[in-house]
């Protein structure tokens, strides 16, 4: 029997040589591996990594008031841009290179901001200004929903869809740039231009915060494989393997900090899940990864948080 990554990791791989690849894929994760959802799981997740960058941010800007952001990394839901609508924010960019979201998704993110407002527990993701949750609650109310464009202009959202190395940006313009899990889909040549792109566009005294899930994502849904089994493989096989829908790079923590080096941007603060050093040893680890330690490879999630210095 077939396992089930390899079924996806063909479906995928084809889907990536079709038009409208992204549309394909969504339906095939929606109906198929079931992996787009708006779920309580993929919410909370979403609002812990808004908390996060809130505190960053509050911790490294100086008690400065939160006024412009960039989100790398768009994807169908906006829950963090939502969020930092709600706790303040006036400028809210996401950047990414297609557009995925649509009325649709905006109005379901909306329902599930209020649905846990309702519930009383929004207060444990989020402190938020009460008039823009009212704000929230007049966009979904009445007979004739509003459209893609008034749902994003009213929650002060620009989708930016374009290659975000050449962003249409003024210099030291952002507050924060912030990003969820993307990392991971961008090959590194194209990473270290994003990152000095970011450097250039952030104020000085201003945060970037990023989330970076190291682990191989076919293991999210085929749970009979490790999150290490991708680093059997050799580059020259990993080729075969990825693809253009959902590509995964397989950097190492140690190549993180590498490109943040060689971008010029410091690490003022480095939160990692460590992993598990027992299971990384239960499989094969190709040649390439075996500059790293074991604890190094082992290294599953990361949170990285820059101050522009002044």
């Amino acid at each position: 029997m077939i396992s089930k990554w390899i079924l996806k990791a063909i479906v995928q791989k084809t889907i990536s040589y079709l038009p409208y690849s992204q549309r394909i894929n969504y339906f095939f994760q929606k109906y198929v591996t079931k992996g787009v959802q708006l779920s309580d799981a993929y919410f909370e997740d979403r609002l812990g990594h808004a908390k996060t960058h809130i505190e960053a941010w509050e911790q490294f800007s100086g008690g400065r008031p939160l006024r412009s952001t960039l989100e790398l990394g768009a994807g169908w839901y906006p829950v963090v841009p939502i969020a930092l609508y709600l706790y303040g924010a006036e400028t809210i960019r996401t950047a990414d290179i297609t557009l995925l979201s649509d009325a649709g998704h905006l109005r379901t993110t909306i329902s599930k901001f209020l649905e846990y407002a309702e519930r009383g527990r929004l207060t444990t993701w989020l402190s938020f200004r009460p008039d823009r949750l009212e704000q929230l609650r007049a966009l979904v109310a009445g007979d004739k929903p509003a459209d893609f464009e008034t749902l994003a202009r009213t929650l002060h959202i620009e989708y930016l869809i374009q290659d975000a190395r050449h962003l249409p940006l003024p210099d030291g313009s952002i507050d924060l740039v912030h990003s969820n899990n993307t990392f991971e889909h961008i090959y590194p040549d194209i990473l270290i231009d994003l990152l000095r792109e970011f450097k250039r566009i952030v104020r000085p005294g201003g945060v970037q915060s990023h989330f970076i899930d190291l682990s191989d994502h076919f293991a999210h849904f085929d749970t009979s494989i490790t999150i290490y089994h991708f680093l059997r493989f050799s580059p020259a096989a990993w080729r075969w393997i990825d693809n253009s829908i959902q590509p995964l790079n397989r950097l190492r923590i140690t190549d993180y900090r590498r490109l943040y080096r060689e971008a010029g941007i410091p690490v003022d603060k480095e939160v990692l899940r460590p992993g598990n050093v027992e299971e990384l040893r239960k499989g094969s680890v190709d040649a390439s990864f075996l500059q790293n330690t074991e604890e190094e490879n082992a290294v599953s999630h990361g949170h990285f948080v820059s101050r522009q210095e002044l």
